[in-house]
């Protein structure tokens, strides 16, 4: 059985590689089971949070490319369209591009969205979580859940944004019953 979960780690930790490659993106994305790396950013309503201050809940940690777009737009309001059930699974969504807070306020009140949007406008967050485009200024599109301990048990690189928040819940579900 051990050998069967270490070639499976193996094999996942290969595809998540190449998908990387592929994407071209800047830096590696965290290790399912490692510490999230921490950050400090600001939020849409110009407050600066931790990933610390999360503590004790589950995070959906996203990033996106850029506010006001129309795959963007659509993956914020479908986590939005969802919030009640990541209320009621303890989790909080956080959204990360390196759109400025100003932006980021204006989505906001232009979507209706009720959770934050961290602005990383120095991209080094992005950067730090392997989700920064490269030769572009941009967030790679891709999702962290972290455990309320701090750690990444579950990446989504690559998302599609059409059933993604129902993806999110899924796996949630799933790693709420170990």
């Amino acid at each position: 059985m051990f050998k069967k979960r270490l070639l499976l780690s193996l094999c996942a930790a290969s595809v998540l590689a190449a998908v990387t490659a592929l994407a071209g993106v800047i830096g590696e994305l965290p290790e399912v089971g490692k510490a999230a790396p921490e950050f400090k950013l600001k939020t849409n309503e110009g407050k600066e949070v931790s990933l610390k201050d999360y503590r004790g809940k589950w995070v959906v940690l996203y990033f996106y490319p850029k506010d006001f777009t129309s795959g963007c737009t659509i993956q914020a309001k479908n986590f939005q369209r969802d919030i009640a059930q990541y209320d009621k699974a303890n989790a909080v969504i956080l959204g990360v591009s390196v759109d400025t807070v100003e932006s980021h306020k204006d989505f906001c009140a232009k979507e209706g969205l009720n959770f934050k949007l961290l602005s990383d406008t120095e991209a080094t967050v992005s950067t730090a979580y392997g989700s920064l485009m490269e030769g572009r200024k941009l967030s790679a599109r891709n999702t962290f859940l972290i455990d309320p301990k701090g750690t990444v048990v579950k990446v989504f690189p690559g998302v599609k944004v059409a059933q993604h928040s129902e993806e999110v819940l899924a796996a949630l579900a799933e790693l709420q019953k170990k």
